[in-house]
């Protein structure tokens, strides 16, 4: 009986726990953006934005009335990206962190000329880094959100055109894959701006596609 009682209580007080996976170049702002998330729903606490670039990985629980999101910041550097593959098949939404005051103006047709002067700035790289995660089997049917990050600054590109010159040819091109359940939204990991709305975001979707991808009940 006690063993019955336990097992009703544990499934009434329990909760589903997804795990999100961070991601994008070095220098993004992912680590920033998770100190903002922790800050947000942690009253008590101050976002840490002093931050240093990931060497590994940063992990923490995030806890929301209804569920738990363990967001997994993994670093972004050249070095580190291909343990990103291991994360893949357990996670169940990806957030691509973009630093929009580096990729240029945003103009895919651009990525197939040689830019000496450097003015496309990363975006070349953060096309193939993106394609590469949306060509692996294991991201397949998972959520992807976009955060066009640092749209606080003067010198940002506008999300409209991140959105339009660079996400949508991504995953629309033909290393894009199936058509994605995905979002690109403006993000300031210095202010905090658009963090609610992206957790917001993530918490539908995670809960819509649960099917495909169980969550974990802790």
């Amino acid at each position: 009986m006690y063993h019955l009682v336990k097992s009703l209580y544990l499934h009434a007080t329990s909760k589903e726990e997804y795990s999100i996976l961070l991601l994008g170049l070095d220098n993004a702002g992912k680590t920033s953006i998770l100190e903002q998330i922790k800050a947000l729903y942690s009253p008590s606490a101050h976002p840490n934005l002093k931050t240093i670039p990931t060497v590994g990985q940063n992990v923490s629980t995030i806890t929301l009335s209804d569920l738990y999101l363990k967001i997994w910041d993994v670093g972004g550097q050249h070095s580190l990206r291909r343990l990103w593959h291991s994360y893949y098949s357990s996670c169940h939404a990806i957030v691509f962190v973009i630093d929009s005051t580096d990729i240029g103006d945003a103009d895919v047709e651009r990525l197939n000329k040689n830019d000496e002067d450097g003015e496309d700035g990363r975006l070349s790289e953060c096309k193939l880094v993106l394609e590469d995660v949306l060509q692996s089997e294991d991201t397949e049917g998972v959520p992807i959100l976009v955060l066009a990050n640092k749209q606080d600054r003067e010198d940002c590109v506008e999300v409209i055109r991140i959105k339009e010159g660079l996400v949508r040819k991504v995953f629309e091109g033909e290393k894009g894959g199936s058509v994605r359940d995905s979002r690109v939204l403006p993000c300031s990991a210095l202010t905090g701006t658009g963090v609610k709305e992206a957790v917001d975001w993530l918490c539908s979707r995670v809960k819509w596609n649960k099917e495909a991808r169980p969550p974990v009940m802790r």
